[in-house]
């Protein structure tokens, strides 16, 4: 190939790679993105929890264990199935968000998981929280009210410990 074809092809390829950067350069830095509004905060709600079995244990008959391999002769059975979690979110006495999460698995005997995010205004707010594990109980066996502060441009994280109950952080 003469010698005059490579420069060209040279330069042609760094005018290419020169045009690309440019473009990466370009879409870094515009146009400008801001994450929430100048007055917004955002409330973080992450739950993962197994809820209560379905149904009560029971016992087998005698009938029954006799009918089952040696293996299998399990006096007590449970179901596997778990309830579905029931949520709440309120904001100053205004339901936010209501959910009902089924269980994971094949046999829908895993854990729910439930991630939200809301972008709420910033300041003195009373958040409660509210969820269900069971479709045996009334009410909420879980429920947390607290009055919080939340600053502009931050995040206020909600979870679920079983021991604990619900945490704001």
């Amino acid at each position: 190939m003469p010698e005059g074809g490579a420069t060209l092809r040279l330069a042609g390829q760094g005018l290419a790679y020169a045009l690309f950067a440019a473009f990466v350069g370009f879409f870094a830095v515009r146009p400008a993105w801001t994450h929430l509004g100048p007055g917004d905060a955002v409330i973080k709600v992450s739950i993962v929890h197994r809820g209560q079995p379905v149904g009560e244990c029971r016992e087998r008959s005698e009938e029954e264990l006799a009918r089952l391999p040696p293996n299998m002769r399990i006096k007590l059975v449970c179901p596997r199935e778990r309830s579905p979690l029931e949520l709440e979110v309120w904001l100053d006495g205004r339901l936010l968000h209501r959910e009902i999460k089924a269980p994971s698995g094949l046999r829908h005997d895993g854990p729910s998981y439930i991630y939200r995010r809301f972008v709420v205004p910033a300041g003195e707010h009373v958040l409660r929280v509210r969820l269900r594990d069971s479709v045996r109980a009334d009410g909420y066996p879980y429920d947390h009210s607290e009055r919080v502060r939340l600053d502009p441009g931050r995040a206020l994280a909600v979870d679920f410990d079983p021991a604990e109950g619900i945490r704001f952080r």
